[in-house]
């Protein structure tokens, strides 16, 4: 017997699969589907089931074949009927429950008490009001079109509007037409080496994120770590890694040890790439969140030809949004569009006129200024506790961003991080962010712990910095 699909929409408020298979009569076979049904829940205990007739109608039997049906399970204690009120599903304390096995879904971890990871921009300060109304007049404005299959390379409202903000702000030189929009950094990784746009080797500081390192191991890359040092990574290097054409920096703010790319450096770093015919890719890593110092221009205003820049608004909005970019040299357009696809799954459109509307009306730099100074505030907290607290802490990489790399004696970093987590304050270890393959001498490894200042609540954040310094080691443990 095949199986049917029976339609009790206006009867139940959906569609009832029952599966009328297997062996023995059809009556026998309709009473295990309906048992079925209510065993797994999809007829709930006081449903309403259709009258014999019309479920034999719909399913092709006959009327006393329902009517048996009906009767048995009545008396199984399934179903109960009463007079002008039908047949229903029978109501239970403890509703039957599936012999099948559960899935074994691993449970999740308990939110800590603080939270000080790097990385995460303070939820709460996401602009809903004028998001929403910015949202208004993108869809109002929006043509016909827009709702429609769509461009790979994205909304051009949004790339016009990103071309002369990332003019005005971070010195990039582009048009509209040299950005693709994708959703956000790490996206941009895998179209650009998982489509084989570029290939491996690949050059990256030595620290970084493992999450990225890992995402270019899957795409069967192989990355070779720069040497750091105060003046960020020595591109100098670059000369003598035979077989890399292209290098990951992040130039305005190196990411986690703090500071920018030191200006000889970058022009060394686009000298190598006019020579090797290579790219420069760079990360604009908190570039929006200078504190102490002038801004730092976008390295790819050397030269547009040979730098990706790569950006995203996961820290100046929001990571929920799936927003970022890529301003491309102009061999490397077709290529990207080809790997992403006709059909790829692409930022959303109507988040992308959103935006657009967010940036031309001024409210993302007002926002912006808002969030810098917030942030700006957090971090004076937190020096001005720890220069209280713990004097002989020395926070880095302060000048820009939402964390700070506290550096701690040589063989305390363990200690601290469990510490941290036996106190319940999520943070990381800089050890976390080193490269594998990174050598002693050359790269010393550096304890410390990285600390972000821009997720507690406000009520939260000293709380958060009192359990801060309990972990951290004693004075006279310092050097």
């Amino acid at each position: 017997m095949a199986d049917s699909w029976v339609n009790l929409g206006e009867r139940l408020g959906g569609d009832l699969h029952l599966e009328l298979a297997g062996s023995g009569s059809r009556r026998a076979v309709l009473i295990h589907a309906l048992r079925e049904a209510v065993r797994d829940g999809r007829l709930a205990p006081g449903a309403r089931l259709p009258p014999y007739r019309s479920l034999a109608a719909d399913l092709g039997l006959a009327r006393n074949t329902v009517a048996d049906a009906y009767a048995e399970l009545v008396a199984e204690g399934w179903l109960i009927a009463r007079q002008g009120s039908g047949t229903r599903v029978a109501p239970r304390a403890d509703p039957v429950r599936s012999t099948r096995a559960p899935d074994r879904t691993p449970a999740r971890p308990a939110p800590p008490a603080h939270d000080l990871r790097q990385g995460r921009p303070d939820a709460a300060s996401f602009p809903r009001s004028a998001w929403l109304a910015a949202a208004r007049r993108a869809l109002n404005a929006a043509p016909n079109e827009a709702f429609g299959p769509g461009d790979p390379q994205g909304r051009l409202e949004l790339r016009r509007a990103l071309a002369e903000y990332l003019a005005r702000t971070r010195g990039v030189r582009t048009t509209p037409e040299r950005i693709v929009v994708c959703s956000g950094f790490a996206h941009a990784l895998r179209l650009l080496f998982g489509g084989r746009v570029l290939r491996g080797p690949l050059a990256v500081e030595s620290y970084g994120l493992a999450f990225h390192r890992s995402l270019l191991e899957a795409a069967s890359v192989r990355t070779v770590p720069l040497t750091l040092d105060e003046h960020g990574a020595r591109t100098a290097e670059l000369e003598s890694l035979g077989g890399v054409r292209a290098a990951l920096l992040t130039p305005a703010h190196q990411f986690p040890t703090g500071g920018p790319l030191h200006p000889e450096r970058r022009v060394t770093a686009v000298d190598w790439a006019r020579t090797s015919g290579g790219v420069v890719l760079e990360d604009d890593y908190d570039g929006e969140f200078r504190y102490d110092r002038e801004p730092v221009g976008a390295l790819q205003g050397l030269d547009p030809e040979r730098v990706v820049y790569l950006g995203s608004i996961s820290k100046s909005l929001s990571p929920a949004l799936r927003l970022g970019w890529m301003v491309l040299p102009e061999h490397l357009i077709g290529p990207v569009l080809t790997a992403k696809g006709e059909r790829e799954a692409w930022a959303s459109v109507a988040d992308q006129l959103t935006l657009a509307d967010f940036i031309d009306s001024g409210h993302y730099d007002r926002h912006i200024r808002r969030m810098r100074q917030r942030y700006r505030d957090r971090r004076d907290r937190l020096v001005a506790t720890l220069t209280a607290r713990a004097p002989h802490v020395a926070p880095t990489g302060i000048a820009a961003g939402l964390h700070a790399v506290l550096s701690l004696p040589p063989g305390t970093e363990p200690s601290a991080v469990a510490a941290a987590a036996r106190r319940s304050v999520a943070l990381d270890g800089l050890a976390d962010f080193r490269h594998p393959a990174a050598t002693m001498p050359a790269m010393p490894a550096m304890d410390g712990l990285v600390v972000g200042y821009a997720t507690p609540p406000d009520h939260g954040y000293g709380p958060a910095l009192e359990a801060l310094c309990r972990i951290l080691p004693p004075d006279q443990a310092v050097y």
